[in-house]
């Protein structure tokens, strides 16, 4: 599973005393706990999309994170979480290009918003970003 490879890359920059990339595998640790407990309690398990959706999530925190560093002018700060997430960012799968969900889009033979949003996050949730479904939907 990712998470074990991330809490293996935890280890390493624990020892290696890399502090950026310690932050960063270890807040997404920690997300990932909090889910896994939310996850237990209803009976469920944790699956590989659940980590990659934290790892989504949490790389757009650091994003908006990284902007107001940028704002407020630290910048080596702002540059810290930029590699932040990079590091996280190496987790996710290959994300669909707008040009190969637009030819997924056409080749559905239902091109309703709902078939066309219920297949991708059937089908390819965590390799494609909805934004860009919704938009090359709106395209066709």
């Amino acid at each position: 599973m990712i998470i074990d490879e991330i809490k293996k890359q935890n280890m390493f920059a624990l020892k290696n005393k890399d502090s950026i990339a310690r932050t960063a595998y270890s807040v997404l640790i920690n997300k990932y706990m909090l889910m896994e407990i939310e996850k237990r309690t209803i009976g469920e398990s944790m699956q590989d999309t659940d980590t990659v959706k934290i790892i989504q999530k949490v790389s757009k925190e650091l994003i908006e994170e990284a902007e107001n560093y940028k704002k407020v002018g630290h910048l080596d700060t702002y540059e810290n979480t930029l590699k932040q997430k990079e590091l996280l960012e190496a987790y996710l799968p290959k994300m669909l290009s707008e040009q190969e969900i637009k030819n997924i889009v056409l080749s559905l033979p239902d091109k309703s918003v709902p078939a066309v949003m219920k297949h991708f996050k059937e089908n390819y949730l965590g390799k494609c970003d909805m934004g860009l479904v919704n938009k090359a939907l709106r395209e066709v």
